[in-house]
């Protein structure tokens, strides 16, 4: 196979192109030059904000495939997917669950009602928006048959970029009293970045087309098994103090920014993220590893690039401020019912 990779060289991007290489692939790698590629593939350079800046692709080809992970102006998709119609068999466009007009009830999949305003042709607005009119430029392009829309869910793995398990691992390293939100048995919902990595090029050589919600099923791990596995991975002497969402909520603490992954059960965020329908995905082959494993994997990358996540300029930094971690233990009194 041959495959070309929008993107390429950070979190899920390169998870795609060491996936695609360790199948044997020969894999060509469009980006801004600003991060080296993995070794092994053929790097071209160009700027999809700039003027002509799709010039390195203008005679390249053909591929049998191209995976984009575009998340802002969906006119730089639509204009990508222009210039590869008839060089390119299939096109994998890595989107998001977020397309879903929100809230979106708990238990459903594809079906399930999208966001409005989209367009294909628009620039940078809104990131439900921007998705949704980066997969409707993808399907004007390709049609619905040779499109393959990946609705990814929450990422979370080796190269992450965005904050939250590299929070969680650093947090916990640093030991003591740890503000771990509850219920302990509450069940999340996540894909390793490398088993979205794997599926989507699973599905290209399957040639599926069409949206898939891409995480794992429901309860595949809880926030206990979560956050024992960064406690188990990083070795040191953290405390887990598990408290009352309540609690959490009445201090002012921001689920899923400041508690990275957690938001509490019961309410329309916690069925958005953490309650969808992935029956379909399931039904072509996704495979899901254990967390155990995503998180060690990810604690073994953050120490050997230095203890330091790389941070996506666009996106929010996560985590909690230590004083006012420190202020909720104790005012819950999270101390006394630690575990080990």
């Amino acid at each position: 196979m041959r495959l070309l990779v929008l993107g390429g060289t950070e979190f899920v991007g390169r998870a795609v192109v060491e996936s695609a290489l360790g199948r044997g692939w020969e894999v060509t790698v469009f980006h801004r030059g600003r991060h080296a590629p993995p070794p092994g593939v053929r790097s071209l350079h160009g700027d999809r904000t700039a003027a002509d800046g799709l010039a390195a692709l203008a005679d390249g080809g053909p591929w049998d495939a191209v995976v984009d992970t575009w998340s802002a102006a969906p006119r730089a998709v639509r204009e990508a997917a222009r210039l590869l119609r008839g060089r390119v068999g299939r096109y994998a466009y890595l989107s998001s669950r977020s397309v879903y007009a929100h809230p979106p009830a708990g238990g459903t999949g594809e079906d399930a009602a999208l966001v409005g305003g989209a367009s294909a042709d628009a620039e940078q607005t809104e990131y439900a928006r921007d998705k949704r009119g980066g997969e409707l430029a993808a399907v004007e392009a390709f049609g619905a048959d040779d499109s393959l829309l990946v609705r990814a869910g929450l990422i979370l793995g080796p190269y992450e970029n965005v904050g939250r398990l590299p929070w969680w691992l650093t947090r916990i390293a640093r030991g003591g009293p740890v503000l771990a939100p509850g219920p302990r048995d509450l069940a999340l919902q996540y894909i390793d970045v490398r088993d979205l990595a794997d599926w989507t090029l699973g599905a290209v050589e399957k040639g599926l087309g069409g949206p898939y919600d891409l995480v794992s099923p429901p309860g595949h791990t809880t926030m206990g098994g979560f956050l024992t596995a960064c406690v188990e991975a990083t070795g040191g002497d953290a405390r887990l103090c598990w408290t009352d969402p309540q609690v959490v909520l009445d201090a002012g603490i921001e689920p899923w920014v400041e508690l990275p992954v957690w938001v509490p059960p019961g309410g329309a965020l916690y069925d958005a993220l953490h309650r969808a329908d992935v029956s379909r995905a399931l039904a072509t082959g996704l495979v899901c590893r254990p967390v155990g494993e995503t998180v060690a994997d990810t604690w073994a990358w953050l120490r050997a690039i230095g203890g330091t996540a790389p941070q996506r300029p666009d996106r929010t930094s996560k985590g909690l401020d230590p004083q006012v971690e420190a202020r909720v233990l104790t005012a819950a009194e999270g101390v006394a019912g630690t575990t080990p």
